[in-house]
């Protein structure tokens, strides 16, 4: 952490060119979004649905699909979904296991091999309380946005991770935090609901953030009794009242931790009897062994007719916009119980829908999603360790976005005002700027930014802005954007390109930097 300003204040030394520090690309990002003020102006604010104003995004409805269900577009997958179809690409990513990923396996196989142990292994071979695993689940994370072929998966994995947060790192979780990532998490995540639901509910992870590991009958400890109704299932909108929260609580004593391997036990001499009820859910709970009782509890919740609109209700959210549409959120929720909590069949009907389709334009990146987005359009690669992976995810959490990283249980906000400030936008212009200038990450492969451009230059430089903006952004710039890159660079539409011209050579970087710092990026 303590280089990163060092590394950030780096000087492009390709070429033997004229050089632009750190300070004097904030001073022309300035300039240059001073001088596109139309350009910056839009940035974080997802326009309004209808608007009428100039979209930043092409009318495509391929790239529509490609920028919502993935990391971020590049051009090999807007020709795959043009070749398949986008039914056949779309039934293809909700069956992960049919797209071959093997390059991303292995990959997370060389880096971070004690992703596979088991928790009472972590408690035997790591020290006490080391976060060294729950920084390496961070990197693996990063480096399955940014490569992995199973886009729209690891794009679920993101959202089940914030609907059943547990904060990674945190100080109790050291030991389990990845295992609850495998075991809760991406083995449920095309999967069904409830079935997640249960597996959370007695993976150690979950019982230690949310303090149902202390909990049992004798002083019954609230927090994830209250979770589980509030954030994880029916919300407050279900209208429980104080007594149902806390017969949550007691329905759930019993599932705690082997405090001498770390793994989930359930101590049949915690659980609470007596007669509970919470809304419609109700049990005379007299056996010692509630085991069975609480499970039957946590499908009710999970097959609850509000927790299907709940959580169509965040799909649209996640996918459609930042306001859900009532009409589709109903009719995903009844697809959600009619398939018995299985979240495939949601998705498909989500991305077919004409709320969908009309709603190009509709969602911000946040700061991951950018990073990402700009990796992936720049064909960045790993390199040879993980330490080029470890320094993007320093990268990313200086932006306040560190995967899996949201301190408080109910999962990082999806929606634009939350990621609005000046601060965070420069802080973006930063990140984008170092990893097209090749200035940090340093152990990271990238690929020379002239490859961006054809093998024989454009005539003009008007024509070099119209065909990097095809190349990153998919499109070329509204007359007024594109003159404000142009003023950037000094030069005018007609003004002769050569292949010693400043907008190739030294200041290439920065016009790629500029593009992908707009809107027309920074658009989900």
């Amino acid at each position: 952490m303590g280089d990163r300003t060092a590394l950030a204040e780096r000087t492009d030394d390709r070429g033997g060119s004229p050089r632009l520090s750190r300070r004097a690309f904030l001073r022309t990002a300035t300039v240059g979004g001073a001088a596109g003020a139309v350009v910056a102006s839009g940035i974080l604010s997802a326009p309004p649905a209808g608007a009428a104003d100039t979209s930043y995004v092409p009318a495509d409805p391929d790239l529509h699909l490609l920028r919502r269900a993935t990391y971020g577009a590049t051009p090999g997958m807007l020709e795959g979904i043009g070749r398949q179809g986008r039914n056949v690409w779309l039934d293809r990513q909700l069956n992960p296991a049919s797209i071959d990923d093997r390059a991303c396996d292995e990959l997370i196989a060389r880096f971070f091999p004690r992703l596979k142990w088991t928790i009472p292994q972590v408690n035997r071979d790591l020290v006490d309380f080391s976060w060294d695993l729950m920084f390496e689940l961070g990197a693996a994370t990063i480096a399955r946005a940014a490569w992995s072929k199973r886009q729209l998966f690891e794009v679920m994995v993101d959202f089940w991770s914030n609907l059943l947060n547990v904060t990674n790192p945190s100080d109790n979780v050291w030991d389990n935090r990845h295992d609850y990532d495998r075991l809760v998490i991406r083995k449920h995540a095309l999967g069904r609901y409830e079935d997640m639901l249960i597996a959370s509910a007695k993976h150690p992870a979950m019982l230690r953030y949310l303090n149902n590991a202390e909990s049992h009958k004798w002083s019954p400890n609230e927090n994830y009794g209250r979770e589980l109704l509030e954030l994880h299932t029916v919300g407050v909108e279900a209208g429980y009242t104080e007594q149902h929260m806390r017969h949550s609580a007691l329905i759930m004593t019993g599932f705690t931790v082997n405090w001498d391997d770390g793994t989930f036990v359930y101590k049949p001499s915690w659980h609470h009897t007596g007669p509970v009820t919470v809304m419609d859910f109700t049990r005379a709970n007299g056996a010692a062994d509630g085991q069975d009782m609480a499970i039957a509890y946590l499908r009710y919740l999970a097959n609850h007719p509000v927790t299907a609109r709940r959580i169509a209700t965040k799909l649209c959210e996640r996918f459609v916009s930042d306001t859900a549409q009532p009409a589709l959120v109903d009719r995903l929720a009844q697809l959600y119980l009619d398939n018995g909590t299985a979240i495939a069949p949601v998705l498909r009907a989500l991305f077919r829908s004409p709320e969908f389709a009309d709603a190009i334009g509709e969602k911000v990146r946040r700061p991951t999603e950018d990073v990402m987005a700009t990796i992936r359009i720049l064909g960045i690669k790993p390199g040879d360790s993980k330490a080029g992976l470890r320094d993007l995810y320093w990268m990313i959490e200086s932006l306040g976005h560190a995967p899996l990283a949201w301190s408080q249980p109910d999962g990082y906000p999806d929606f634009a005002d939350a990621w609005r400030s000046a601060g965070g936008l420069v802080g973006r212009w930063n990140a984008t700027m170092a990893l097209a200038a090749h200035w940090w990450p340093d152990k990271i492969v990238r690929p020379p930014l002239r490859d961006l451009l054809p093998r024989k230059l454009p005539a003009t430089h008007g024509k070099l802005v119209d065909v990097l903006s095809r190349r990153l952004v998919f499109r070329t710039l509204a007359p007024a954007h594109r003159s404000a890159v142009l003023e950037f660079l000094d030069v005018n539409d007609a003004t002769p390109l050569a292949k010693d011209s400043a907008a190739v050579k030294w200041r290439f970087a920065s016009l790629v930097a500029l593009i992908l710092g707009s809107p027309y990026h920074q658009i989900r």
